[in-house]
């Protein structure tokens, strides 16, 4: 288990504070993460990565020439920011535009693909690629749903490979692309990870078995066996990879493969090489030929007791990009372009700082508003802090045991910006958007990035200059319940907090209709609500972490829709007090 840390909260900040101080020859810090020590060289496509802390040296540890030229790093198990992910693209950026590349998660999905849209808008040509290496979380008919694990590697640098030979941003792409159609991963662990500030760990498997099909946030596996010898180990991995060719590979005798048996956390070093003397007779006798095949800790889970296989089916130019120098602090090999003198280092931007932008003008009308909304997201706070470890243990079920740490880093910091601005005479537009915008900067994941949408809808539904009635609530809240569905694209019966949204706007909708006060109302929505939560118990998954899950998950509430119930049921509290 993780021992080492000090605030659960701050590990993720300050695991990336220390990765800095130990690696200046590299990276510098910018707001949201690191980039190359050096600037990127004009014209150069910059290939930025990311996704969230834990996977150590994902993703921070590969930043440097001949790999990424950014990395932006979210809370622990969870994506980065948009706003991260757009300042370290920023910080990058040489005029050749830029690649961003993450593993397949949902959050990751949302966050780089705001960003993307963002950079794009103000001038800088984006693009996204998302590593769906995975083959146990989706079947080949659904490649599109895997999850980005240990593939990472061998994706990201193809991408870096290119961009360093001067290659267009469009051609950069084309070989990311092409480097993850070809590479398959599979992985098994022996004893799920412990984050920081847990008792427990995310999964446990009993004595003398093994998960198979795992995730590297903790999810547990799609099944479990006996726990094999080292060469049994390595009969599965190499006969699951096997058995499913990429297209263009017809057959395994005769091609070439660049090879990485990846440790996820516990695993030493000597265990891996036992289980890799096997894996490279198995490789050889099925003809292929492994091309610098790399062995340790490479996409980690914390302490994870796991092993990964990948391979990356090689031809002329992806052996080329994958054969090229690099010189990160966890990843080195041939000689990669030497570097410039570094760069100014500049200072992190502190998240939802109110006072660091002028507060656009409000009515006293709009400033008591505002005061409602300080109480309001200060109650949701409370709540969330005090039902954290449940949600996190209602999330650990068939996900990764994140939801309460993140949701808790971001009620926090929302309502630690609605206070500033409220403080600076902002209304309540001004103020419950400062507090969206923080929320999702820093709990970061799907939930900060729905939960930050959610936020912005009611508050440009209140606006800075008049009083609200309780329909134009009502109107906030059901444009928060589309924008989230457009968003996350999930639909009621999916299991996720849209389960619970959608019926609380809805009953909200029809109780300010017919003319009732509005915190009458929000009290029948709030009951609709905990209904709804309940009843996600009988659900199974269609998107998500959880899908691949059912059996797991079914009998156990989402953890989204249920903090979502419980947060409702907090602001009546606050409604029917004032």
């Amino acid at each position: 288990m993780t021992r080492l840390f000090n605030a659960p909260e701050a590990f993720a900040d300050e695991a990336l504070e220390g990765f800095v101080a130990a690696h200046r020859r590299w990276v510098r810090p910018v707001s949201g993460g690191v980039v190359r020590s050096a600037p990127t060289a004009p014209g150069q496509v910059a290939v930025v990565i990311g996704g969230g802390s834990g996977h150590y040296p994902a993703f921070s540890g590969l930043v440097g020439p001949g790999l990424a030229h950014g990395a932006a790093v979210g809370n622990v198990f969870a994506s980065p920011s948009a706003r991260q992910v757009r300042t370290v693209a920023q910080s990058a950026h040489a005029g050749g535009g830029v690649v961003l590349m993450y593993g397949n998660y949902a959050g990751d999905v949302l966050h780089f693909g705001q960003a993307a849209q963002q950079l794009t808008a103000e001038g800088i040509e984006t693009r996204t690629v998302a590593v769906t290496d995975d083959v146990s979380s989706a079947s080949t008919d659904e490649r599109d749903k895997r999850r980005g694990i240990a593939g990472d590697l061998p994706v990201f640098k193809a991408a870096a490979a290119a961009a360093e030979q001067g290659r267009s941003l469009d051609e950069v792409v084309l070989a990311a692309r092409h480097a993850n159609a070809r590479t398959r991963s599979f992985g098994i662990a022996f004893g799920g990870c412990t984050l920081p500030g847990a008792e427990s760990p995310l999964f446990t498997v009993a004595e003398g078995r093994m998960a198979v099909g795992l995730g590297i946030h903790g999810e547990p596996g799609i099944g479990e066996q006996d726990v094999p010898t080292a060469d049994d180990a390595a009969e599965l991995l190499v006969s699951t990879l096997l058995a499913e060719l990429p297209e263009g590979v017809a057959q395994p005798r005769g091609e070439r493969a660049a090879v990485i048996l990846n440790g996820l956390g516990t695993v030493k070093y000597e265990e891996l090489f036992v289980v890799y003397r096997r894996v490279a007779q198995l490789l050889a006798e099925a003809g292929v030929e492994a091309v610098e095949p790399e062995v340790g800790e490479l996409v980690t889970s914390f302490d994870m007791a796991g092993i990964s296989l990948t391979l990356c089916w090689l031809d002329e130019e992806l052996e080329a990009l994958w054969t090229a120098g690099a010189d990160t602090p966890a990843y080195r090999k041939g000689a990669a372009t030497s570097q410039a003198a570094p760069a100014a280092e500049a200072a992190p931007a502190a998240a939802g700082d109110a006072s660091a932008t002028a507060v656009p003008a409000a009515t006293e009308e709009s400033r008591a508003v505002a005061a409602t909304a300080v109480a309001v997201l200060t109650a949701i706070s409370e709540i969330v802090d005090t039902h954290a470890e449940e949600l996190g243990r209602i999330d650990a079920v068939a996900g990764d045991g994140d939801h309460g740490i993140g949701m808790r880093r971001g009620s926090e910091a929302a309502r630690l910006a609605a206070v500033a601005a409220a403080a600076a005479g902002a209304g309540a537009r001004t103020t419950v958007n400062a507090a969206a915008d923080a929320w999702s900067d820093r709990a970061g994941g799907t939930s900060g990035a729905l939960w930050g949408v959610l936020l912005h809808a009611v508050g440009t539904a209140l606006g800075d200059t008049e009083a609200p009635t309780a329909r134009t609530v009502a109107g906030g809240v059901g444009e928060a319940s589309a924008a989230v569905q457009r968003l996350g694209g999930a639909e009621v019966g999916d299991k996720t907090m849209v389960d619970v949204l959608v019926p609380f706007a809805r009953t909200l909708d029809d109780a300010t209709a017919e003319g009732a006060a509005l915190a009458d109302a929000w009290d029948r929505a709030a009951t609709a609500a905990e209904q709804a939560a309940k009843a996600t118990a009988d659900l199974v998954p269609r998107i998500g972490r959880a899908r691949p899950h059912v059996e797991r998950s079914l009998g156990t509430p989402d953890a989204g829709a249920h903090s979502l119930a419980l947060i409702v049921r907090a602001v009546h509290g606050v409604l029917a007090g004032r």
